[in-house]
């Protein structure tokens, strides 16, 4: 995917459940982009949690997308938690983070643009979670 410099830049952070293919990550991300007229040559990246670092699904999207795929311990993650739309327990009890996709998206936007808000709010398809970011 050609990285395209004219539409300001976009990251992407997956939550997902074991075993979440890239399908469905893939169908959940375009469904994202498409409903809020965003194009997908903006995205710059992909990330999620540590926790994820061995999901093919993940591995494979962002290999299918030409991007990276940039994971952040739970740590890195917390200082997000007051930008959060939604807050999950269950997420907390399984990773330590309160919202693994809007949380990872807020950190790879603010690690490659210095500040970042979230654009798309936690969406949901199946297994997997999807926020977008992109720079203040």
């Amino acid at each position: 995917m050609a990285v395209d410099t004219s539409r300001p830049a976009l990251y992407a952070g997956f939550g997902c459940r074991r075993g979440c293919p890239a399908d469905t990550l893939e169908t959940l991300l375009r469904q994202a982009l498409d409903h809020h007229g965003l194009a997908l040559p903006a995205l710059r990246g992909i990330a999620s949690i540590v926790l994820k670092a061995d999901e093919p699904g993940l591995q494979l999207l962002a290999t299918r997308l030409g991007v990276p795929l940039l994971l952040y311990d739970d740590r890195q993650l917390a200082p997000y938690e007051p930008l959060l739309s939604h807050r999950s327990v269950i997420a907390h009890a399984h990773s330590g983070c309160w919202g693994v996709a809007e949380s990872a998206a807020l950190a790879m936007a603010s690690q490659h643009l210095g500040a970042a808000r979230l654009l798309v709010t936690r969406q949901v398809y199946g297994p997997a979670t999807l926020a977008l970011a992109c720079g203040r």
